[in-house]
């Protein structure tokens, strides 16, 4: 189920769910049993939507924490249920427990197992996959608004999850449609080529249609309200720009990737730069130690600077934040949902509300599953006075619903845009009475185009070669 986000996949699964354990062309259940693994951060949320749409009909039992034992206890019981009418038919486990624990739930069968974000199946050989793959279950339903991520290999093992088969093998697969449909999207492709690749995709799209449901968010576009997507480009800072030169003219990776090579210290130089678009903060330590690519910038900071405050006025990025959420905060009653892929922005973000005494919530991978749950209806609630929502994209950008808020800052890009497109999801859809605005923050090019080009041209070898694994052709 590949509908995009938004367009109610849980409650379609809750409808299966309840159909399956209560009728069939035979008059009696057609299951006995159900699991339903999904990300930690959203196994509370299933268990109050289930409660929600079938009341006491159906008694679920979630696990979102206790001890081994204490879980190993909970699993026995409930895959030792037999009979048409089990006492409780619904598990819901994380993907994390489910792997630490399969061994118990691998002792008796299901009728149906449904995976939620089902794109963290995207790796056949890990062992989440393994332990969800021999699992003895009738039926399976894979959940996922972004089902490509990166390349067609990966979609492969999704589609072989719930159908085995029926794209042959992952060798058969990459002969018979990866190569040449990446031979016809190629730049330097021929006629020829593009030609035969469109009809690979054809015929695979044929295929996979079989077991794949596909819906957009037009089908909301006339319930939901009108959504605003702004990108915003921010200039550097003095500071930032200084920087920005002086990594430039000393990091040796930029000669690499002008010739065509990728490594490791590449992509390190690059994530440092994203480091410091987004605040000089977070590259403070890399001039203390006087790093390569940062010899000499101790300098640059201005007198008596202490990376202990945020200090808005040194990123371009922060300032814009920072005027955003004032004029928010004194011209409207919305809520703001504030999204980074790096838990440093959110402490950035932290210091930036205490300071102009914004009352927020966080959450991140450090907190517990039953904790993320109480913090998203309670930010939901209209009388709650939270204005903030901080969220990072890692822990709890997928699946939740953040409808308290209609205003969503994505601080900083994601390498995959789908991970973007999840988060930018929480806030617009099913529940939303308000216009919604995503503002996307861009850190603009520097000044001085002779500096800037070496280093564009190769972040751009990057970028192309990413383009030609991306299948979706965004780059």
């Amino acid at each position: 189920m590949a509908d995009e986000m938004g367009l109610g996949k849980t409650l379609q699964c809750i409808t299966l769910m309840w159909t399956l354990l209560r009728q069939s062309p035979d008059a009696k259940p057609e299951i006995d049993k159900v699991i339903v693994v999904s990300p930690s951060s959203l196994v509370r949320n299933w268990y109050n939507e289930v409660g929600k749409w079938l009341e006491e009909r159906v008694l679920p039992v979630a696990i979102d924490g206790g001890s081994k034992e204490e879980i190993d206890r909970k699993l026995v019981n409930f895959i030792s249920q037999n009979g048409l009418r089990v006492p409780t038919p619904i598990l819901i486990i994380s993907y994390e427990t489910f792997r630490l624990h399969a061994q118990v739930l691998h002792r008796g069968k299901v009728g149906l197992v449904i995976c939620d974000e089902g794109h963290r199946l995207k790796n056949s050989d890990n062992q989440t996959y393994q332990a969800l793959n021999t699992m003895n279950a009738q039926r399976r339903v894979l959940i996922s608004g972004t089902p490509i991520q990166n390349d067609l290999l990966e979609y492969f093992s999704l589609v072989h999850f719930v159908n085995s088969g029926i794209l042959g093998t992952a060798q058969e697969f990459k002969r018979k449609f990866e190569v040449p449909i990446l031979k016809g999207r190629d730049a330097d492709a021929s006629d020829k080529d593009r030609l035969a690749g469109e009809e690979k995709l054809k015929e695979l799209i044929s295929i996979v249609n079989r077991c794949l449901i596909r819906r957009t968010s037009d089908i909301l576009s006339k319930y939901l309200p009108v959504k605003i997507e702004q990108v915003v480009c921010c200039r550097l800072t003095p500071l930032q720009e200084e920087l920005y030169k002086l990594f430039l003219k000393q990091a040796k990776p930029v000669e690499s990737l002008q010739q065509g090579k990728i490594s490791v210290s590449s992509l390190s130089s690059i994530t440092s730069l994203k480091k410091l678009c987004n605040h000089p903060s977070l590259i403070y330590d890399k001039c203390v130690a006087g790093e390569e690519g940062f010899e000499g910038a101790l300098d640059l900071f201005p007198p008596g600077y202490s990376s202990k405050a945020v200090e808005p006025q040194l990123s371009g990025k922060m300032l814009v934040l920072d005027y955003i959420l004032a004029m928010t905060r004194s011209t409207t009653s919305d809520k703001v949902v504030l999204v980074s892929n790096y838990t440093q922005i959110l402490d950035l973000f932290e210091k930036l509300c205490r300071a102009r005494r914004y009352l927020y919530v966080r959450l991140d991978g450090t907190m517990s599953i039953k904790k993320r749950a109480k913090i998203v209806e309670r930010f939901n609630s209209p009388s709650n006075p939270e204005f903030i929502f901080m969220l990072s994209s890692k822990a709890g950008g997928c699946g939740l619903n953040l409808i308290g808020a209609n205003r969503l800052v994505m601080f900083d890009p994601d390498w995959n845009p789908a991970n973007d497109e999840q988060a930018m999801a929480r806030v617009w859809r099913d529940g939303q009475k308000k216009t919604c605005y995503i503002y996307r923050l861009l850190s603009r090019g520097l000044k001085d185009p002779v500096l800037v080009s070496s280093w564009d041209a190769a972040v751009s070898f990057v970028f192309h070669q990413r383009s030609h694994e991306d299948q979706r052709g965004v780059v």
